[in-house]
């Protein structure tokens, strides 16, 4: 076998040329654009990362506000809770003041309508007790106790003042002589005890008022003189009424 050394050096010598002319015409646009895409390829890179950093910035943010909103619904919540727990409490001593005072009102108006019910009853038993002490008082009369009478009204006739017993006994329009019963039969002595009483000569008209009960009384236009049974029970009708 016979190498051709020429044929060998003519073949690598066309190697060379074509490796010279690939890498001038063909391995440098290709390499090139290689580095181009692969430039391309990491600015995308980047860039999906700055959109991922952000896209990441942006949850983030979201993730706290959702925590912040939470955060504030679960404070305005305790806030609506003391709120209307305050609110309940407040409710419930205004309505337990209301009751307190309408059950003090209700207390007083018991105790009030008790002693008003009390003296109506007081008012009635005094009324029905002077009624029936009237009726029976009534049955009492007699000439005796008219003497009686007429001498308290001389004794207090008397216990007036001089000036005044002169008074009456010049009083013009004369002075009514109140009897309970008729007492024609008497007046005789009873104008002379009064006159002799008042130390003049006064005009005496003698009236009848069944009312008195029993006892005389002396009445003027400007001057009475209570001396009768149904003054007494005045009196103490007027005194049960201040017990």
């Amino acid at each position: 076998m016979t190498i051709d050394f020429w044929g060998l050096g003519l073949q690598a010598v066309n190697v060379l040329i074509l490796i010279w002319l690939l890498s001038r015409v063909f391995w440098r646009p290709v390499a090139a654009a290689i580095a181009e895409r692969q430039e391309t390829t990491e600015a995308g890179i980047r860039s999906a990362k700055a959109t991922q950093a952000s896209a990441d910035a942006a949850l983030s943010e979201v993730t706290k506000a959702r925590d912040g909103i939470a955060a504030e619904r679960s404070t305005a919540l305790d806030a609506a809770k003391a709120e209307a727990e305050i609110a309940s409490k407040a409710a419930m001593a205004d309505a337990r003041t209301k009751a307190d005072a309408m059950l003090a009102a209700a207390k007083a108006s018991i105790a009030k309508d008790t002693v008003a019910a009390a003296r109506a009853n007081a008012a009635q038993a005094s009324e029905l007790s002077l009624t029936i002490a009237a009726k029976l008082l009534g049955r009492m009369t007699s000439p005796a106790l008219q003497t009686a009478f007429l001498h308290q009204l001389v004794e207090a006739i008397a216990k007036m003042p001089e000036a005044d017993r002169k008074a009456l006994a010049d009083d013009p329009k004369g002075i009514e002589i109140v009897t309970a019963t008729d007492s024609s039969a008497e007046r005789a002595k009873i104008n002379t005890a009064i006159q002799t009483a008042l130390g003049g000569t006064a005009h005496l008209r003698f009236v009848t008022d069944p009312a008195l009960i029993a006892g005389l009384e002396l009445h003027s236009p400007h001057f009475v003189l209570h001396n009768s049974w149904a003054a007494d029970l005045v009196q103490i009708g007027e005194a049960l009424k201040d017990a």
